[in-house]
């Protein structure tokens, strides 16, 4: 697919991280970019950074999701690009043991449900809603329709402790980009993924250990100790977590006429380590 002004595209968790990444790349080549994602404000100055058009959206609420399809439609026409780039994580075992008082807890089975909520369901949700729209368009002079990318985690198929319902949830995505592949290749239309490892962003920044944010009504701790991050780099082959660029330009990947052949594979951005 050639990138220019005549091509629309919709990034789901737009505003921040590799999604904002992933927004600024496009809107260069001149793809007209809609930014779905929760945080209204720094979705809204993405939004104007890039010239394009911000959506609020809460990729778990069905009604939001299909106003949110309208907006950026009503604005920039049918998208033909569709990167989903919303998620959410926190580590947590499945069974734990209370500092203070010695008490053993299980892994609240709708803080697990909320997880696979976002990142798969959610994932799911804005596919099957672009699905429709991108079948109601003809196909390019190049033969192509549609480009979509999901976005996983090398946690799919090596998750570490406190990861299970993040793991499960990307495993998931990595599934179902397999058979999405199968069911649109007769529609001209790609689905592939890009499983991450370590990525800089908002919440693996390298904060203070007592850093924390409001997040679904919760206080969560942000990034990680420095000490600890460095520690993680090491396991790392190329010696360094990755950057949101190191992982937009994966994405990129995928949207290049270069690739319009290539469907129904995860590629790992991860620096060297395997997983997927």
């Amino acid at each position: 697919m050639k990138l220019d002004s005549s091509i629309s595209a919709i990034i789901t968790g737009g505003a921040s991280g590799l999604g904002a990444a992933t927004a600024r790349r496009l809107a260069k080549q001149g793809v007209k970019v809609a930014i779905f994602d929760f945080n209204e404000e720094t979705g809204e100055a993405m939004a104007k950074e890039i010239g394009g058009v911000f959506c609020k959206t809460d990729v778990t609420d069905e009604a939001g999701v299909d106003a949110a399809f309208a907006k950026a439609r009503a604005a920039h026409g049918q998208e033909r690009i569709l990167v989903n780039c919303a998620g959410s994580g926190g580590a947590l075992k499945t069974v734990s043991r209370d500092k203070e008082t010695g008490e053993i807890k299980a892994y609240p089975s709708d803080r697990f449900d909320r997880i696979v909520q976002i990142n798969l369901v959610g994932t799911f949700r804005c596919i099957a809603k672009s699905a429709a729209g991108m079948a109601s368009i003809p196909v390019l002079e190049d033969g192509d329709r549609g480009v979509v990318i999901c976005t996983a985690s090398v946690a799919a198929q090596d998750g570490q402790m406190g990861q299970v319902a993040y793991s499960a949830s990307k495993a998931g995505i990595v599934g179902m980009t397999q058979t999405l592949a199968k069911e649109w290749g007769r529609m001209n239309t790609t689905v592939n993924c890009v499983a991450f490892g370590l990525i800089q962003t908002r919440l693996t920044a390298a904060t203070s250990d007592n850093t924390t944010a409001k997040i679904e009504g919760r206080d969560i701790k942000l990034g990680v100790n420095p000490g600890l991050m460095a520690a993680m780099e090491q396991t790392i082959p190329l010696g360094r977590a990755g950057t949101p660029e190191d992982a937009a330009g994966a994405v990129y990947l995928f949207c290049q006429p270069e690739s319009d052949y290539v469907s129904g594979q995860t590629l790992l951005c991860s620096g060297g380590l395997t997983g997927v």
